[in-house]
């Protein structure tokens, strides 16, 4: 599976982990160096899973918030904590 942006691609695995209809890439996985943490919103610290946004940076263009991953999951998020999801204009296919 792949996570595209303009034609870059920012993370590619066959090891997925799916969870409310997103697809979680493993940081191994995922082109780290396009991504840059966004600053962190209200709505961000309530979350009690310790959600990072990141912007992807691409070509001096910045996508805001385009992948996010969670730092401190709770028991039913843990099969995804520390991998990445992706949305906006992402494709993952």
């Amino acid at each position: 599976m792949q996570a595209t942006l303009n034609g870059h691609l920012i993370a590619e695995s066959d090891d997925i982990v799916e969870s409310g209809g997103y697809a979680y890439f493993p940081p191994e996985a995922t082109h780290l160096e396009l991504l840059v943490k966004a600053p962190k919103t209200e709505s961000d610290h309530a979350c009690p899973h310790g959600v990072q946004f990141y912007d992807a940076v691409l070509d001096g263009t910045r996508h805001e918030r385009a992948a996010w991953s969670y730092e401190r999951p709770q028991p039913k998020m843990q099969a995804v904590g520390g991998r990445f999801g992706f949305w906006k204009d992402v494709k993952v296919a």
